[in-house]
C-alpha cells in the first residue's frame, strides 16, 4: 500500500494558489468552475428534501450480518471481500483523516474492477451498495464513489466534508477530445479548503486544482446541492436522487444503518 499523502493546507499566497482561494469560499466549498445553483431553488430543495435528507444519516454497520449475506449471494468471494473489508475498518479506525483517505482509496481502486452497468447488473445506471460492489469485486464510477463515501462515513469523516460530485471527464488528460460523465468523491478538510479528489481512474489523491481533466456538473451531501457549468434539469437530479434513496434503503437492509 502506497504511504498516506499529508492534506494541503490553506492555499498558499501566490497567484495560482489565490485563484484556488476564490474558487472555493468560506460556505460555498466549490470544485473549480463551480457556483452555487442559484435559480429554481425551491425545486431543488424540495427534491433534497424529498429524496435524500431523511435516510442519510447512517452510523453503524453489523459487519455479521454483511458477511452472511455476501456469503448467501456471492460464495466465498464474496465473504473474503467482506472480511478484507471489515480488516480495513478495523485497522483504519485510529488513523488521521489522511491515512483513512488514501487507506481506503487504495482499497476500492486496488479490489474493484471497473465495469459497466449492463454488463454487472443487467440495467442501465443501477447504483450498488457497498455490499454489492465488493461482493462482485466490480462497478462503475458511482460504485466506487458510494463505497469510498461510505467507508469514510464509518470510519468517523463527517459528511459534511465530502461531496458525490458527477463531473464531466477528458478521458486521457484536460486536452483529450473524448469527454464522458463520471462520478468522484471530493473529499474538504476544512471550510473554504481545496477538495481533495478521490476517483477510480487514477491511483493517487490530487487537490482539485490538479485535475484539469475534471468539470464539475452537479454535487450532494446532506447540506445540500451545489452545481457547476451547467444547470441540471430537475428531471435528471430527481432521478440521481432517487437511485441514491434506494442505495440507502438496501444498505439498511443489509446492516449499515
Amino acid at each position: 500500500m502506497a504511504g498516506a499523502r499529508a492534506l494541503p493546507g490553506r492555499a498558499r499566497n501566490t497567484a495560482r494558489d489565490r485563484r484556488v482561494v476564490r474558487w472555493f469560499k468560506p460556505g460555498r466549498v466549490i470544485m473549480p468552475n463551480s457556483r452555487l445553483f442559484a435559480g429554481k431553488t425551491n425545486v431543488f430543495r424540495l427534491l433534497f428534501t424529498a429524496f435524500f435528507c431523511a435516510g442519510l444519516a447512517f452510523a453503524s454497520v453489523d459487519l455479521d450480518r454483511m458477511q452472511l449475506l455476501a456469503g448467501q449471494r456471492y460464495g466465498v468471494a464474496g465473504v473474503a471481500s467482506i472480511h478484507a473489508w471489515r480488516n480495513l475498518l478495523s485497522e483504519s479506525a485510529n488513523q488521521p483523516e489522511a491515512v483513512k483517505l488514501q487507506q481506503v482509496n487504495d482499497f476500492f481502486n486496488r479490489r474493484t474492477r471497473f465495469g459497466d452497468d449492463s454488463v454487472i447488473w443487467g440495467q442501465q445506471d443501477y447504483w450498488a451498495t457497498p455490499l454489492e460492489t465488493l461482493g462482485r469485486g466490480q462497478g462503475d464510477c458511482e460504485d466506487f464513489a458510494i463505497a469510498k463515501y461510505v467507508t469514510l462515513k464509518l470510519l468517523g469523516i463527517p459528511s459534511g466534508k465530502m461531496r458525490l460530485t458527477y463531473v464531466k471527464a477528458r478521458i486521457g488528460g484536460p486536452q483529450s477530445p473524448l469527454v464522458q460523465a463520471h462520478m468522484v468523491l471530493s473529499f474538504y478538510p476544512a471550510p473554504g479548503d481545496e477538495p481533495l479528489i478521490l476517483d477510480n481512474l487514477i491511483s493517487d489523491i490530487r487537490p482539485a486544482s490538479r485535475r484539469g481533466d475534471l468539470t464539475t456538473v452537479f454535487g450532494f451531501n446532506t447540506e445540500g446541492l451545489w452545481v457547476g457549468g451547467a444547470t441540471p434539469r430537475a428531471s435528471s437530479s430527481s432521478q440521481r436522487l432517487s437511485k441514491w434513496q434506494s442505495v440507502l434503503s438496501r444498505m439498511r437492509e443489509e446492516g449499515i444503518d
